[in-house]
């Protein structure tokens, strides 16, 4: 069994960081420091940026869930394994994407079957920008 105390580290920090965020972003969307003024320009801007923050509200959630998973797979004595054909993912691999749970020849695969774009070497989700 592989020892992967780095990448749990890794996670559980990006975890409280991203945890922290979303505190900030929930506290400004929720205006809890200053209500929403009464004039209309700037009302339209602040409620732009609330639609803004709503969006950024629903990414870190979707982060937060992925890091969830992974860390249960890593306490399950899941984590590292192919999901699908169940052979191990490669320390390099699972280092630049934490949260994958496919090896590179069924993530592949899956990518032809479905014409979805390769993953980017920051997240492990088909075509998403997100930096780790």
């Amino acid at each position: 069994m592989q020892d992967y105390q780095a990448i749990r580290n890794r996670l559980t920090l990006r975890y409280q960081e991203i945890q922290e965020r979303l505190a900030r972003v929930s506290r400004d969307l929720r205006h809890a420091d200053e209500p929403l003024t009464t004039f209309l320009e700037e009302q339209s801007i602040e409620i732009q940026n609330d639609e803004v923050l709503a969006a950024l509200d629903g990414s870190i959630r979707t982060e937060m869930e992925r890091i969830e998973q992974t860390l249960a797979r890593l306490d399950r004595g899941e984590y590292g394994a192919c999901e699908h054909c169940g052979r191990l993912i490669p320390v390099r691999r699972l280092e630049a994407l934490p949260f994958t749970s496919s090896c590179v020849e069924c993530e592949t695969a899956r990518e032809r079957a479905e014409g979805t774009p390769p993953a980017s070497p920051a997240s492990g989700a088909p075509g998403s920008a997100e930096v780790f």
